[in-house]
């Protein structure tokens, strides 16, 4: 059963109690990433997110680092466009320990000038590693192709320029306007005593004081062009994709089956098809992110660059046959299936629990059962998919990039023109 509580400075807690684990998962959401970054600051969410573990008032970086290794507990943290989550996962009996910690690091954060510097290096490292990984950087060059100029196409680790001329003032300034009561959810999931959680978090969340800021979004206006990125590696990697859905679009569903059946997993069409059939790459597939106003739709593949206009034929021909044709009855139901499948097999993770509690109350104000979620994936039809693919998956909309020996930005076109 999920509860749902508001402390009086606005802090939202969402628990999940499962009685047949020993474990619990802590989530603290703040409403706040690179999207909402002006571009002298951009990088500065995740900057901040890297400080949090630099030390206390009463915690050394050390100790952050040692105090829940020392329970075999879990500590982390990520920066995504649109939230920040700090994290951890203990047994049941050290939950006080994990609030402790976690409200420790948020609100008493020291920001000393010395760790700034310090930790700037270590993004600026980070950055160099993101180079030497085209695989993972033209993920990023894709989002900024198609959505060019808006903060959803930046980066969310920022650029050299940016990161290095961020200030402790810019940091704080922007912590203190964000990190305020009404941005922050927290979200619980495990073996708990739910007095004892709302006490721990009423006395720790509850004495954040701030008033919270309204997230202005200004949705992107997708553009349509080739980004060709030359980096001297034996592979090129490639992006092919158009803008989704929001995450509350009320097709969401029909998309997510969409994505299954072409890119989602070793039985979806393009990886048999382009890789199992043709041995034209060795990794391919298709993923649909969403978020608050809009969404992104990309098909990966890493090859040879003498296979790269067979691969994206192949990949514009399944696009075509799928807006046509729709899907085969066995097809639908297997990806059903494998939806069905994922989402329940993954509740068993208490991890997956509290994520599942914070993202949803976050960009939706409440939390979809997973029952409501698989009567909808269940209920989808074959002249949904063929509906929606028609309107969301025309060719002539799709933007292009890649990292790697190639550069024939007319391919596409050229490819486009043939089909």
């Amino acid at each position: 059963m999920i509860n749902v509580a508001e402390l009086a400075n606005g802090v939202r807690i969402l628990t999940e109690h499962i009685p047949h684990v020993r474990s619990v998962a802590v989530g603290v959401w703040v409403n706040v990433g690179s999207r909402d970054e002006s571009q002298r600051l951009a990088g500065i969410s995740h900057f901040i997110e890297h400080l949090m573990f630099k030390g206390t008032e009463k915690r050394s970086a050390k100790d952050i680092a040692e105090e829940l290794d020392a329970v075999g507990g879990h500590l982390n943290a990520f920066t995504t466009k649109e939230y920040t989550c700090y994290y951890a996962k203990v047994l049941d009996e050290h939950f006080g320990l994990a609030v402790d910690l976690l409200s420790d690091m948020l609100f008493n954060s020291l920001f000393d000038k010395k760790d700034i510097d310090r930790e700037r290096n270590v993004i600026l490292e980070e950055l160099k590693m993101y180079e030497d990984a085209p695989d993972e950087l033209v993920h990023d060059v894709f989002a900024g192709t198609i959505w060019s100029g808006h903060p959803l196409g930046r980066p969310i680790i920022g650029d050299e320029k940016t990161v290095q001329e961020l200030t402790r003032e810019d940091l704080l300034d922007f912590y203190n306007k964000y990190y305020t009561p009404g941005n922050i959810v927290v979200a619980v999931a495990g073996s708990f005593d739910r007095e004892q959680v709302m006490e721990a978090l009423t006395a720790t969340f509850g004495k954040l004081t701030g008033q919270g800021n309204e997230r202005l979004l200004t949705a992107p206006e997708p553009a349509r062009q080739v980004v060709c990125r030359y980096k001297d590696t034996e592979q090129v990697h490639l992006c092919i994709g158009t803008p989704g859905l929001a995450l509350d679009n009320e097709k969401i569903y029909v998309f997510q089956i969409i994505n299954t059946i072409l890119g989602g997993g070793l039985s979806s069409r393009l990886f048999q098809e382009i890789r199992e059939q043709r041995g034209l790459v060795y990794s391919v597939f298709s993923y649909h992110s969403s978020y608050h106003d809009s969404g992104l739709f990309c098909i990966y593949t890493g090859l040879s660059k003498q296979n790269v206009r067979a691969a994206l034929e192949l990949v514009i021909k399944e696009i075509y046959d799928i807006r046509t044709n729709g899907v085969q009855a066995r097809e639908l139901q297997r990806a059903k299936d494998q939806l069905k499948g994922n989402l329940l097999l993954s509740l068993e993770n208490v991890s997956t629990r509290m994520s599942r509690l914070g993202k949803s109350q976050l960009y939706l104000g409440k939390v979809v059962s997973p029952d409501e979620i698989v009567r909808r994936i269940m209920a989808v039809s074959d002249s949904d998919i063929r509906e929606l693919a028609r309107t969301m998956l025309n060719p002539e909309n799709f933007c292009l990039a890649s990292v790697g020996p190639w550069d024939d930005g007319d391919i596409l076109r050229e490819i486009l023109n043939q089909a």
